[in-house]
């Protein structure tokens, strides 16, 4: 087993602490990258007494995933249950004390979330008893396979009662003909009952603490939200309107149905946390910032009602609802206890008695940890990342700065540790993918830490267009792909420059998927700023990105790149790496996996063999087997070392 379990480290609440870490010299090998998270997602049993975890197991040269089960605090293994080749444990949840609900994935890459099968099975504590819930194999598969047929769809967990009494809510995403319906499934024998049938595609479902379906949520046709409710008096699901505001998204209710949470944005900006009385409609708002987002809701031990939550800019910071509450004084005082990082609550037992928390930043990747009410005591049960040593790692700082058009923006800065002669640090620029939605955050970053061990600063800018500071500020970046985002990063790096703590002569651009188009086009755009750019798994022409799979989705897929990059041919080629080639007179490295579906090959070597043509042929690597990042540690291996070297070469 990968993990570092602590077994022997039990502490007193009172003497729990973590030492605060300098930064060392960074002699961090390669191989601590290599391998990460292989302990993750841990799940607590409603009793308390069992936690279900996914663990990365050596399989040849590569790490699979399997759901073990261990009685704890002593994380004896009593279970384990593994998926067939590439199949992954999606997500899970303990249905009872002593079962799990599963939902199955397939891995697509290391830079993707699995893509889901669409089936859900259960399983008792020790891995027997499997029954398949949900799915296309259903006839085959379930007990009941007979009487339902194969799904002819796509299934996830959407909830579980609050009684864990073995039910869990199941919603059946159809391939066919425009509705989202809502089961109530047995997880022991698959005995299923239709709660809700709803006529509009790919939504998801709002449970009342009563089992009762009361919202409906996904994007419509026209890749834009849409939010339906159930009528009580007439039973039909209605859309809901503007009256709502600019964006209005239920997400749970308060424990007796009286009130209900809600992410609200009343006029596109930062979205805001609020409780809203079901009976009036009076609104409270229970954390609002002018700049960002509400993000890290902490849940407590009372049916999961929020107690505290932080902004997503910057380092979190968690702000408390209420001060007198048990669950924010428990989270206040673990906090204290670990100054330098950020506490997260994950699961309690049913009773409150005992928690589950997590513990992470910008240079320790985290640790979990079993706490214990009645003893005020704390288990250390296992670290990720088992090679990182927080101590080498760097500090990841949060920077703001104004772009040339007056737009505040928000970044990070990590500085590798001083050289004997204090020369300042070449800078690697390092766009995210996305763009619309993902973020940096403050959260340990492998790829900054890497290159900062290697005696690189990294920049890291939410240019417009990423997400956590509202619907406005993202919608802001659509069809600016190659304008005002690729602007943002420019004046990022002025302003690094001018800060005078990186060498502004030796700057060089990496990014991977949109990261490396951003980093493509910026080498055409600022030729005399970039040293040298780097594209790992990158989409480079446009014209590809709608183009149709055969999929009942391409219709929202079509209309969501209409919206976000632009409908205009020609703009849409002018805005294209692949068409700007002549004007890259840096060198470049590419990287990219032969079965790429988000990132298809094509994109990889149309940038190839444009850029040869133009007479700068780039380096080239290209991983047959594998996706939308890599997964094969002898591929890791050899990106990386790649990587180090390219850069190396060009600005050291």
């Amino acid at each position: 087993m990968q993990a570092r379990f602590l077994l022997s480290r039990t502490v007193l609440l009172a003497a729990l602490a973590l030492s605060g870490h300098a930064v060392a010299t960074p002699a961090v090998p390669l191989e601590a990258f290599l391998h990460e998270d292989p302990v993750s997602r841990p799940r607590l049993s409603p009793d308390g007494k069992h936690i279900a975890v996914t663990v990365r197991i050596p399989d040849k040269n590569r790490y699979v995933p399997v759901v073990m089960m261990y009685a704890i605090p002593e994380m004896r293994q009593v279970g384990a249950i593994r998926m067939p080749a590439f199949e992954v444990p999606e997500d899970y949840v303990w249905v009872t004390n002593t079962r799990l609900a599963i939902s199955k994935g397939r891995e697509l890459g290391s830079r993707e979330r699995p893509v889901s099968t669409g089936e859900i099975l259960s399983v008792d504590l020790d891995g027997g008893k499997q029954e398949y819930l949900y799915g296309y194999k259903m006839y085959y598969e379930s007990s009941r396979g007979k009487r339902y047929g194969d799904d002819a769809g796509f299934g996830s967990i959407e909830d579980i009662p609050r009684q864990r009494d073995g039910r869990i809510f199941v919603t059946s995403h159809l391939w066919e003909g425009k509705r989202s319906q809502l089961y109530e499934i047995d997880a022991r024998s698959a005995v299923r009952t239709l709660v809700a049938d709803v006529p509009a595609a790919d939504l998801g479902f709002v449970i009342q603490s009563n089992g009762k379906p009361r919202f409906a949520g996904g994007i419509g046709d026209d890749a834009h939200p849409l939010l339906m409710r159930r009528d009580d008096a007439s039973g039909r699901w209605e859309r809901s309107g503007a009256e709502l505001g600019a964006r209005y998204r239920p997400f749970a209710f308060s424990a007796d149905d009286s009130a209900l949470y809600v992410s609200q944005s009343p006029d596109g900006g930062p979205d805001r946390l609020v409780r809203e009385e079901v009976g009036t409609g009076k609104r409270t708002v229970l954390f609002e910032d002018p700049e960002a987002s509400f993000n890290y809701m902490q849940a407590g031990s009372r049916f999961a009602e929020p107690f505290g939550a932080s902004g997503s800019i910057g380092r979190p910071r968690m702000r408390y609802f209420d001060d007198s509450n048990a669950d924010a004084q428990l989270h206040k005082t673990l906090s204290g206890l670990f100054p330098d990082h950020f506490v997260s609550f994950i699961d309690f037992s049913e009773d409150g008695s005992t928690l589950l928390f997590g513990v992470l930043s910008d240079r320790d990747p985290g640790s979990y940890y079993l706490f214990n009410r009645k003893t005020m005591k704390a288990d250390l049960l296992f670290s990720t990342w088992e090679m990182i040593d927080p101590a080498k790692m760097a500090a990841q700082r949060p920077i703001k700065f104004t772009a040339r058009d007056g737009q505040v923006l928000h970044g990070f800065l990590t500085l590798p540790a001083k050289t004997a002669d204090g020369a300042k640090p070449p800078l690697v620029l390092m766009p995210h993918g996305g763009p619309h939605g993902p973020f940096d955050t403050w959260f340990f970053d492998s790829d900054a830490q890497f290159l900062a061990s290697r005696g690189y600063a990294v920049l890291q800018v939410n240019f417009r267009g990423s997400g956590g500071r509202g619907m406005n500020f993202e919608s802001a970046g659509y069809q600016e792909w190659g304008g005002k985002i690729q602007d943002d990063l420019v004046d990022g790096v002025r302003w690094a420059a001018a800060s005078g703590e990186v060498d502004g002569g030796k700057t060089c651009v990496y990014g991977a998927s949109f990261g490396a188009y951003a980093a493509m086009m910026l080498a055409a755009q600022q030729p005399a700023m970039f040293k040298c750019a780097v594209g790992y798994i990158g989409v480079y022409d446009l014209s590809l990105l709608g183009k149709p799979e055969n999929l009942r989705t391409d219709e929202v897929k079509a209309a969501y790149i209409r919206k976000v990059v632009g409908s205009d041919k020609d703009k849409v080629a002018a805005i294209s790496p692949v068409n700007l080639a002549a004007r890259i007179k840096a060198p470049v490295l590419l990287i990219h996996g032969g079965k790429d579906k988000r990132a298809p090959l094509e994109h990889g070597e149309a940038m190839r063999d444009a850029l040869a043509k133009a007479g700068n042929k780039p380096e080239w690597f290209l991983a047959p087997d594998e996706g939308h990042g890599f997964y094969d540690t002898k591929n890791l291996r050899e990106f990386y070392t790649r990587l180090e070297t390219f850069l190396g070469k060009h600005l050291k």
